[in-house]
Parts: C-alpha cells; structure tokens; sequence
C-alpha cells in the first residue's frame, strides 16, 4: 500500500499567489524525484468547531486560508528516497515560505485503505 505525507497550514490571503507558485514548483520537484501523486486544496468549507478542527489546528487568523495538502509514494522507503533527493535539488532550496512554518503541521501515514484510481 502507498505511503502519504500529509499536511495542514494556514496562508495569508494575501500570500495566495506566491503559494501557488511554490506549490507548482514544489509538485514538479517532488514528482520529477519519484511521487506517485501530489495535491494542494484551499479550504472551502471549513467550520470553525468547539474543541478542534483545521482553522483551530493551525491557528488560522481571519486574513488566512487553511490549505490541505498529501505526496504518495509507493512505500515509505522510496519517500525517505524522494525526501532526500528534493531536499538537495537547488529548486527546494530556494522555496520561500509564504507561510508561518512554525504552524505546519504533516506527518507521514501508512495507508490503511485505498479505492479509486490509485488503488490499481
């Protein structure tokens, strides 16, 4: 079963643009070096909830957006491989960060189920 970074992080607005254009490069670079997948979503339809939910997870403030995005691998292996091929490509280290990087939040997930296209 695919292995899958996840990762949950609030951006300014006004930032919007300038995401979009890391996340363009970024995908490239990631999927030149051996993803199987790469998506990026703006929230839409976010309610903001009680005790938990996206905005509260990242601290989102009223001038950001929360965007959702996962990388697949085959397996974790060939993600450790990937991760350290783009973290020496030239192109990753010039990624700025149109963000605040201390409310990241990602991590890596064994799949426990799978149907769709990427199922196979």
């Amino acid at each position: 079963m695919p292995y899958v970074d996840g990762f949950v992080l609030a951006v300014p607005k006004d930032n919007i643009e300038a995401y979009k254009a890391l996340a363009r490069t970024a995908c490239a670079v990631w999927m030149e070096h051996g993803a199987l997948d790469y998506v990026e979503c703006i929230g839409d339809d976010l309610p903001y909830g009680t005790l938990t939910s996206f905005p509260r997870a990242v601290m989102a403030k009223e001038d950001e957006v929360v965007v959702f995005s996962w990388i697949v691998y085959p397996d974790r292996q060939i993600r450790d491989a990937v991760n350290a091929k783009v973290m020496a490509d030239e192109r990753f280290k010039s990624f700025g960060m149109p963000f605040d990087g201390k409310r990241l939040i990602y991590g890596g997930f064994t799949t426990l189920l799978q149907a769709g296209e990427m199922a196979g």
